[in-house]
């Protein structure tokens, strides 16, 4: 079917114009309360199940296969965290994983979104951080070199399911996926990516995308980057992945998801189909030609930017000035910010973005007279674990202030959204590093296991 082609979006649309009676669910019945419920159905006759797809679904499914250029790609509504939990299901039905009686083994770099941690949980999967290498500016961040991962591979002394990193991550920062995947596949094992924030990735010249640089395993959130309603995903599953992969991707996902997939999410991954097949490319370079431009006048107005994925800047905040205020102050010029921290703002844009958003931020910001000087980062708090993360996920726990929960162990992801990483793992013990990540970071109560 040609990529131009709309099943799921032409059902939908022919069906809410028909204007039959709706003696099926939703109980909205089509009125339009918000105005999108006449799109708004449910598996009726001909729209296919999203778990069972043998239609539309299916067909819309198969357009974006060839757009990605995957083995297979399928759809989520319920954004990455779905398509996470999928992923690690996935590696962990590999049959050499579970050798000997031994729970599944990732090795999984530090900064992993909540998602990853709650599958973690569920599937009974022991982890093993990949922490970061050098210096560490973020929470966000989690350089892992290809060097790196090779030592770790050839100390483990068993071999994992699967290595997990995030690129890019919550920053903008890109890892070597085309490398780290080369290791991997020496030494016998699979890498899984993160790629919420890049499918967009798949459509550079040339591509950036994991799928095209060695991954098995990827999964991108489309709302993010692309023009999707938000919970949009995909999961794509690569060649190099096992054939049963590709066969089991569905149950993997209908595991984790609700049996009431919204069609409106649907209809919206199948539009953005025709979205990307049409002059997508074009516009994509011209917009990051745009954010280009943008990044050399900031710079030139004496603005740090970190080095990121091309539709993102990262700004870092001045010595007398947070990213938080620095966010403020776009706000004050009606521009809204993706994330904040003390250290920096992100912005994150699209080929939907005009040129009059990116004059917009750089009026805001002007010209930066505050210097720039050495930064002492907070370290990642490398703790001991003194259960699993499931053990301490459904153990009875308690909420204590953060500042009292030295040498307690944590019992649920110490986090927000955004960035959803945490900041200590349930299992951990809470350290004198942890606790000033909290102070950092603003976090003032943590989930601690009852003593």
């Amino acid at each position: 079917m040609p990529a131009s082609k709309t099943p799921i979006f032409d059902f939908v649309k022919a069906y809410a114009e028909k204007g039959g009676s709706r003696l099926h669910m939703p109980g909205h019945k089509g009125q339009a309360f918000l105005g999108c419920e006449p799109w708004d159905i449910t598996e009726i006759a001909g729209a296919d199940a999203l778990y069972e797809a043998g239609g539309i679904i299916a067909q819309s499914e198969a357009i974006a296969t060839g757009l990605f250029g995957s083995a297979r790609t399928l759809f989520s509504t319920e954004g990455s965290s779905q398509c996470i939990r999928a992923m690690l299901y996935l590696l962990t039905t590999r049959t050499s994983a579970a050798a000997d009686g031994e729970k599944p083994l990732i090795l999984a770099a530090r900064n992993v979104h909540k998602a990853f941690v709650y599958a973690a949980a569920l599937l009974d999967v022991q982890v093993e951080w990949l922490w970061p290498e050098g210096d560490c500016r973020s929470l966000c961040s989690c350089r892992i070199s290809p060097e790196m991962l090779e030592h770790k591979l050839q100390s483990l002394g068993r071999r994992p399911a699967g290595v997990y990193v995030t690129s890019p991550d919550y920053l903008g920062g890109m890892a070597d996926i085309r490398e780290l995947a080369r290791v991997c596949h020496k030494y016998g094992t699979l890498l899984a990516v993160d790629n919420a924030h890049g499918a967009y990735l798949r459509f550079l010249s040339p591509s950036r995308h994991p799928m095209d640089l060695g991954a098995d395993l990827c999964c991108d959130s489309a709302h993010k980057t692309l023009p999707v309603l938000t919970g949009g995903a995909y999961l794509h599953i690569a060649a190099s992945a096992p054939a049963s992969f590709v066969a089991q991707a569905k149950q993997a996902l209908e595991l984790f998801g609700s049996t009431s997939p919204s069609y409106l999410i649907l209809a919206s991954l199948d539009r953005c189909n025709r979205y990307l097949s049409e002059g997508y490319e074009d516009r994509l370079a011209t917009a990051c030609g745009q954010i280009q431009a943008l990044r050399r006048s900031l710079t030139e107005n004496g603005w740090h930017l970190e080095s990121t994925d091309p539709l993102r800047l990262t700004i870092e905040a001045p010595d007398g000035l947070s990213g938080l205020q620095l966010a403020e102050k776009l706000r004050q010029n009606a521009v809204e910010c993706e994330y904040a921290d003390p250290e920096y703002v992100v912005l994150m844009a699209t080929p939907e973005n005009t040129p009059e958003d990116f004059r917009k931020i750089h009026d805001a910001l002007g010209e930066n007279r505050l210097p720039y000087r050495e930064k002492a980062f907070l370290p990642p708090a490398v703790a001991e674990s003194a259960c699993s993360i499931r053990q301490a996920l459904f153990a009875p726990h308690e909420t204590l202030p953060a500042e009292k929960a030295l040498g307690r162990v944590c019992a649920a992801p110490a986090v927000s959204c955004p960035p959803a990483i945490p900041i200590a793992v349930p299992g951990e013990v809470i350290n004198e590093k942890a606790l000033a990540l909290f102070r950092h970071y603003g976090f003032a109560a943590v989930e601690t296991l009852c003593r």
